[in-house]
Formats: C-alpha cells, structure tokens, sequence
C-alpha cells in the first residue's frame, strides 16, 4: 500500500514538473495578470523572500506550498497586514485559518484584500480631478486541503477565487494550487518541498465601464449609440517553487535552518536563492535571505527597469510566546519582515498567529 502512495505521489511531482516545461520566459512579461496572487501578506515567510516551500506549515502554507497545511497541531487563526512598496499607500489585509482534521488532515481558509486607498477621479474633460474619488477592489479567497503520510510525505490542494474591479468593470477567475512535501533525518531535520501554483483559466474584464455613448451624424440628424468594448483577456501568475532546507541544532536549545528555494515563472525570469533562520528555544527567532533573477546573472549591466522588484535582502523576527506555563497552552506569535525594492521605500509585513494545541 505504502508503494503504492509514493509511486503515485511521484507520479504526481512529475505531472508538476511536465506542466511548468514552459516556464521562466522572460520575453512574456508583462503579459499575465492578477499581479496579487505573488503578493505574501504573511512576515514569517516573507522574511525569508517567501522560499519556504520546504518547510511553510499552517496558514502560511495557503500561500506557498499547500501542502504544508496538514502540520500543525489543532488550529491556527494568522491575521496579515503589508504596507506594500512603503510610499505608494497600497496595503495589503488577510486573515487565515487552519483547523486538524482526524491525525492526518486539515483544511484550510484564507482571504487577502488589496486596499489602494481613495484615487482622484479624472475625465478627458477634468484631468484635475472632477472633486470624486474610487478605490478598486482586488479580494482573493483560497480554500485548501492537505493530508500528512506517515509524517514523512504530505500532499495538498487548494482552489483560490480571484475578483479585481471597480464600479463598472470587473474580472473574476478560479486558479488551482497543489503541493509535496517530504521530511525525513533523525529529527526531521531535511526537507524538501515542490508546489504549482496559480494555474488556472484567462481573466478578462467586462462591465459597464467598457461602453461610451457616442453621437452618429447622418444627412437628417445626430443619432445616439452605444459603443461596446471588448478588453483583452490574460493569464493569471503561475510559478512552479522547488525548495529545500536542513536544520541543524545545538544543544537542543537553538535551531539553525539553511534554506534553498527555486522558483520558475511561466511570465519572467526564474529566481534563486537562499536562506538563514536562528530560533532560540522556538520562541525567538531571526531570519534573512537573498534572491536574485537568472536575468541578474546572465547580464550583470542590465538596466534598471530590467531589474526584478524585490532584489537583494529580505529580513524578518518573530516572538512566540505560550499564554500560560501549562504544556497544551495556546501560543501567540508576532512576525514581522522587510524586503528590500528597486523603488520606493520595500515592504513591511506584520502578522499574528495564534497557535492551539
């Protein structure tokens, strides 16, 4: 029986890794939307420039790597808030839970918004502004499951629903994500992780807004008509992570995880990189990494708007604490992560997780 799982869960790597031939072409940026689906409202993994595909459990995994899902130990309510590119005034808000299901499985729910704040309403007649304001609404829901083998090999899937518009204009698509994760050592100390995400059917926007009222002339008089618009449809951002990491640890008190993550984009360069987590004690930790595009390699004397947005650095901190000195207590963590951008002034996330035993 147990053959017969990994030949299957093998199988199922290799139909990840077929899917995704076509992937990191950079000539095709640009061209995919839904940019938020690459957006992680979470600090813990954010900290580490969101290459935790390895070793992301709970909420987090919802993001990531579904897989992930199935490890933890009852349930987990994460909230998330991002100040996105600090001077643009976009943020980002999301919450997610994850709740065991028997010893094996678990299940999982998360919501992220994109809040642009108020934009100044403008006409071809009023470029100053016509004295109104909107702000698009950008919401993405997931709903994920993941199952645990024998504690060593966990497998997940996750449909996310994606809405983008305004008053009058609106797309709306469904994308799929599915994970592995392996874990063996003595301590579980090697991981290894591969997730597909966002694969799914084109976007296109329809609405209202898409239609002008023009006049006709004719040789009696002006006649009114509608003139309806069609917009281009896109796809939406798929990537295909493959990561490992090992953790080492001294004097059974600290842990010290070196983390590797691939990540190939089926509409720009694929990325590498890596990464270093300290925790004391699971209570005080300490991370950072670095990650850069193939394209960074390939041409050292890029221009800069050929540059990736997130480049360089990432760092972040987390304090999990117990709410009492019983052993099952409730355990309440704050992670918070910066990532370093070519423009304006990085990103900040601050999470809270709340761990029940």
């Amino acid at each position: 029986m147990n053959k017969l799982i990994y030949s299957l869960l093998t199988l199922f790597v290799l139909s990840l890794t077929a899917t995704s031939v076509q992937a990191g072409n950079p000539d095709r940026q640009g061209e995919a939307g839904a940019p938020e689906l690459l957006m992680n409202p979470w600090a813990r993994s954010a900290g580490l420039h969101s290459m935790t595909t390895s070793m992301i459990t709970g909420v987090e995994s919802m993001m990531l790597n579904i897989a992930g899902l199935s490890r933890i130990q009852k349930t987990e309510v994460e909230f998330g808030h991002s100040l996105y590119l600090r001077g643009t005034g976009i943020t980002t808000n999301a919450i997610g839970i994850a709740q065991k299901i028997g010893n094996n499985s678990a299940i999982g729910l998360s919501i992220m918004t994109l809040d642009f704040g108020d934009i100044m309403r403008t006409t071809t007649l009023q470029p100053e502004g016509t004295g109104g304001t909107f702000s698009p609404r950008f919401v993405n829901i997931g709903l994920g499951f993941s199952h645990t083998f024998e504690n060593k090999v966990s497998v997940g899937v996750l449909g996310r629903a994606v809405s983008e518009g305004i008053e009058d204009v609106n797309a709306t698509g469904i994308c799929m994500d599915a994970g592995v994760q392996y874990v063996t050592g003595e301590r579980d100390n090697f991981k290894f992780g591969i997730s597909l995400r966002n694969v799914g059917g084109r976007m296109q926007f329809r609405g209202e807004g898409l239609s002008a009222a023009i006049t006709m002339p004719s040789f009696d008089n002006e006649h009114g008509l509608v003139l309806n618009q069609r917009a281009t449809s896109f796809e939406m951002q798929s990537v295909l992570n493959i990561g490992m990491s090992y953790d080492y640890y001294v004097m059974n008190t600290s842990r010290i995880s070196v983390v590797g993550n691939y990540t190939s984009n089926a509409f720009s360069e694929d990325q590498l990189g890596g990464g270093l987590e300290f925790s004391y004690n699971e209570m005080v930790m300490l991370r950072a990494a670095y990650k850069l595009d193939f394209g960074q390699l390939k041409n050292t004397t890029s221009e800069f708007n050929d540059q990736p947005l997130y480049t360089g650095i990432s760092a972040g901190a987390t304090l999990n604490v117990p709410t009492s000195k019983k052993s099952n207590a409730p355990h309440i963590a704050i992670d918070y992560a910066y990532r370093t951008t070519k423009i304006y002034d990085g990103t900040h996330n601050l999470s809270i997780r709340i761990n029940l035993k």
